[in-house]
């Protein structure tokens, strides 16, 4: 009863703060002739969305610093200067609704601005972006875009992008698609689409430009840290369908590899279809790859928790200002014994945490690499009266040990802000002052992502070797190549001096320069890349993917573990060991 009191009250208040910010407009405009309908209809959608924040979101938000937002955001669309005004310099004798509607006043006037929508539209949008990163605003239609954007199919690049300041940065490329097989990665900034600029374009706009009819041609720059020179892609586009469970088959040692690359509504029966083959196979262990799983669909996450640690278990909270929900499992499964292993990275995100940090939690199993970005806030889609929409932060997940996933100074980060290692140092040291408990009884730490049992750092690239991926070198010469050798070519085949020595010759006839130190540096991957290239073209990607996995460090550290330890327990055992000999 209080907080359906509370909630009430809550409500009341925000339709009061909403008829004071039309009222005083209405007193405010009054002052000259300058009242239009239109006018008061942007008024009262700027209502509209500060009433939806206000109760919705996941924190108390101050009056003060939401209109400070959104009458700087005004400025900037009037008068195009993006210093930031303070609320205390823009008039103290006034009431922030007040002062707003007299700057909204003032700026309508101004001989410079647009129109009264495109203001409106300015302070909404800078409103909404000085909460976190995630809470947006949509016209209606990228509303509609954004709705059914994980229903069908697309002609596409397949990579998953978020607007870290002015940069529109790859997240994460998606497997078996267009932009995965040219060498785009995580951390990749696309600066031009077909010679445009797109810095400083919204992350809806930017997907318009790259997306287009199957098998049309687009033309990405991207800047990549590390690399002076920007570097070009002409990709093709295809129709992009993401396969949940895009690999599962059995390692050369009996254990079982699945590979996970998102959660979406097909992921559940996917991976019990996975199971089921490798289970009748006989498989002494599980290795389940979650390294570039940007997450998805939260019951996904769920259900498929659901088939290691059985029904009614605890699996994740998500907890709000206003609404607390918690997800158990609730589906009998077959009782899983054997040992398991969870390959996580820095792109691993969302329910891909939810799912790593559950089986940790539960002790179903250990999580092996690095330490995972620490996307745990949860968004709510919500229609306006006009057909826009807004998408707010409404929740954070816990899982099962009471750990946080969301890393706050990512909000920081991906809304372009600045953060010092000191500061990112701070938040470890703090996240790591509470300790949590797994069902055994194991020390975990939360607040931040999901740290690994076992933390084996990521493969690097050198600089030639990325000049051979970004210029496709590898897919060309392989084409080119199994045209002169009749398509023959066996599953694991060598790569010979003479073939090394025809793939540098091709390399460096397509502008590629490097030195006998470059050579020696890259030499493994070359040979690994090659070898993948050339398989994938007769005997298709599950082969060429196996490849591939022979260089992977992470991987072949999950591995070792199979061939040292024969059960769960004894796996366990050795990471707490190893935890007291740091």
């Amino acid at each position: 009863m209080p907080k359906q009191r509370t909630a009430l009250i809550t409500i009341a208040s925000l339709w009061i703060l909403t008829a004071t910010l039309l009222m005083i407009a209405t007193t405010a405009f009054s002052q000259t002739n300058a009242v239009q309908g239109n006018d008061f209809s942007q008024i009262r959608l700027f209502s509209e969305v500060l009433f939806k924040l206000k109760q919705n979101y996941v924190t108390e938000l101050s009056d003060s610093r939401l209109i400070e937002a959104a009458i700087n955001g005004m400025r900037r669309e009037a008068t195009g200067d993006s210093t930031f005004v303070p609320l205390e310099e823009l008039g103290n004798a006034y009431e922030p609704l007040d002062l707003f509607a007299r700057e909204y006043r003032r700026l309508l006037n101004d001989p410079q601005t647009k129109s009264s929508e495109k203001l409106i539209e300015a302070a909404i949008v800078a409103m909404l972006r000085s909460t976190d990163p995630h809470t947006n605003y949509f016209d209606a239609a990228a509303f509609a875009d954004f709705t059914t954007s994980t229903k069908g199919s697309f002609g596409g690049l397949g990579i998953q992008i978020d607007k870290i300041g002015d940069y529109i940065t790859v997240v994460s490329p998606i497997e078996g698609t267009p932009a995965y097989r040219m060498g785009i990665t995580a951390g990749d900034r696309i600066i031009k689409v077909d010679g445009e600029s797109i810095i400083g374009v919204t992350t809806d706009e930017s997907i318009k430009k790259m997306r287009g009819d199957p098998g049309t041609t687009v033309l990405i720059t991207i800047s990549r840290p590390g690399i002076d020179a920007p570097i070009e892609f002409t990709i093709v586009r295809e129709i992009i369908k993401v396969k949940s469970v895009p690999y599962s088959f059995q390692l050369d040692n009996g254990v079982g590899y699945i590979r996970i690359s998102q959660f979406n509504e097909n992921t559940t029966s996917e991976l019990r279809s996975a199971l089921d083959e490798l289970e009748t196979e006989g498989i002494k262990g599980l290795i389940i790859d979650l390294r570039f799983n940007p997450g998805g669909l939260l019951d996904q996450a769920v259900n498929t928790v659901n088939e290691f640690i059985g029904p009614n278990k605890l699996v994740v909270e998500t907890r709000g200002r206003t609404r607390s929900d918690a997800l158990h499992t609730r589906y009998r499964t077959k009782e899983r014994t054997y040992p398991i292993v969870v390959l996580v990275n820095q792109a691993s995100a969302s329910a891909s945490e939810i799912f790593a940090g559950s089986l940790q939690d539960w002790d179903k199993g250990i999580v092996v690499g690095k330490p995972t970005f620490g996307k745990g806030s949860v968004q709510q889609l919500i229609p306006l009266s006009n057909g826009n929409g807004v998408k707010i932060t409404t929740s954070y997940y816990y899982i099962k040990s009471g750990r946080c996933i969301h890393k706050m100074s990512n909000d920081k980060l991906l809304s372009g802000q600045q953060v010092s290692e000191s500061d990112l140092k701070k938040e470890d040291e703090e996240n790591h002052n509470t300790v949590y408990y797994t069902e055994k009884g194991r020390e975990v730490f939360g607040g931040g992502g999901i740290a690994p049992d076992i933390e084996v750092e990521n493969d690097l690239l050198t600089r030639f070797g990325v000049d051979l991926r970004s210029k496709n070198i590898f897919f060309n010469f392989a084409v080119d190549y199994l045209v002169d050798h009749n398509h023959q070519v066996s599953k694991n085949p060598s790569i010979t001096p003479a073939i090394m020595g025809e793939f540098l010759g091709y390399a460096e006839d397509h502008g590629i320069s490097y030195t006998p130190a470059d050579l020696d540096s890259a030499r493994t991957f070359i040979e690994n890349s090659l070898k993948s290239e050339l398989v994938r073209k007769v005997h298709g990607d599950l082969e060429s993917y196996k490849i591939t996995l022979s260089q992977d460090k992470q991987l072949q550290k999950a591995i070792s573990l199979f061939d040292r330890y024969r059960t769960l327990d004894e796996m366990i055992a050795y990471v707490e060991n190893q935890k007291k000999l740091r």
